[in-house]
């Protein structure tokens, strides 16, 4: 099978972990024989902006919309503003592709040391479901009486039923079909609308999944949950925001935003998903060749598992494991001194391994 992907570095490190990734890429093509990639390169990010004044063409969407996948690496630096570096691309992306669901996986891998201590990897091994496509994050709103003593800023977040259902219930099969427990987030207590809404989504479509064993916290309680017993929580579904903010914290938990993964992703196939990892474009690092490249090679294990290929994710999630617990090819920010580009050939020289296996 062979599959078109639309590679866009962005800024920063964002060039040097998505070469990591590409390399990985075509490598996959060599050993496994029965699948295969096209990759187009896409310069669209903040350096994009500062020379024609928009983060992506005109037509961008329709370009990336004849791909199968969208392979990013990160988007900002210190002269575009982050609200237009985010709504410029990425939130773009995402909303144009109604890219709705945001996986997120947050699983301690053998060989990394949690910040939680005493707790083992199946203790510590969680996927996010997170609403991507309205909530807090819609982009609506009004600023009015700029510079005056009655300037009023309104934030609107939009919740619809449509949207709500189909994200719950995407994670209530995520549950059903790994035989997991779910557990809804929410702030409902002071939220008296749109939390209460879901709420009550959330509970009448658990009735239709009387075989998952279901829970729900406040968000604020969730963040305790997860630093004290991150066992409770296997299937977690969550609003934009409170999904962006607990999934940093789980990053956290799993060993640091480099190794941080996410997938946005459109079910139905109607348009392309997007890989990425979840971590920014570190301009002071940029160009030092020390990124950790490990959360970019994750993405890429989450985009064979979109393809249906579960093989070979599980092989690339081995391979890290396989990394760490070896220890000599480590990036800085996990207590080694290997490049960005010593950890991507590491990488893929125990991929290898793994399939002659």
């Amino acid at each position: 099978m062979k599959y078109k992907i639309a590679v866009i570095p962005g800024d920063g490190i964002g060039r040097e972990v998505v070469d990591e990734g590409v390399k990985l890429l075509k490598l996959i093509s060599k050993i496994y024989g029965d699948i295969d990639f096209t990759l187009e390169y896409f310069d669209y990010g903040c350096d994009y902006y500062v020379k024609h004044g928009v983060m992506m063409e005109e037509d961008g969407l329709e370009k990336l919309s004849q791909f199968d996948a969208i392979y990013l690496g990160a988007v900002g630096n210190n002269i575009v503003s982050d609200d237009i570096s985010l709504r410029g691309l990425l939130l773009k992306i995402r909303q144009g592709f109604d890219q709705y669901v945001n996986l997120r996986p947050i699983k301690l891998l053998k060989g990394v040391d949690s910040i939680v201590k005493n707790k083992s990897q199946n203790e510590i091994n969680m996927i996010f479901v997170r609403e991507n496509s309205e909530g807090e994050y819609i982009g609506t709103g009004s600023h009015m009486f700029k510079g005056s003593d009655r300037e009023l800023v309104i934030q609107d977040s939009v919740f619809t039923r449509y949207g709500c259902e189909r994200i719950i219930r995407y994670a209530f099969e995520i549950a059903k079909n790994s035989n997991k427990t779910l557990t809804s987030i929410s702030k409902a207590n002071a939220l008296n609308y749109s939390m209460v809404f879901w709420d009550n989504i959330f509970n009448e479509l658990k009735e239709e999944y009387p075989e998952v064993e279901t829970h729900s916290y406040l968000v604020d309680a969730a963040t305790i949950v997860m630093l004290e017993n991150p066992e409770k929580l296997e299937v977690v579904v969550s609003s934009n925001l409170f999904g962006d903010i607990l999934t940093d914290l789980g990053a956290a938990i799993a060993g640091g935003i480099g190794l941080a993964a996410g997938a946005n992703i459109n079910p139905e196939r109607k348009y392309p998903s997007m890989f990425e990892p979840i971590h920014g474009s570190a301009p002071d690092i940029a160009g030092d060749n020390i990124a950790n490249p490990i959360a970019a090679i994750w993405s890429v294990s989450q985009m064979m598992d979109f393809f249906g290929r579960e093989d070979i994710g599980a092989d690339i999630l081995k391979a890290i494991e396989y990394l760490i617990e070896e220890g000599t090819h480590l990036p800085r920010d996990m207590g080694g001194n290997a490049k960005t580009g010593e950890v991507g050939d590491r990488l893929c020289y125990h991929l290898k391994n793994i399939v002659k296996m």
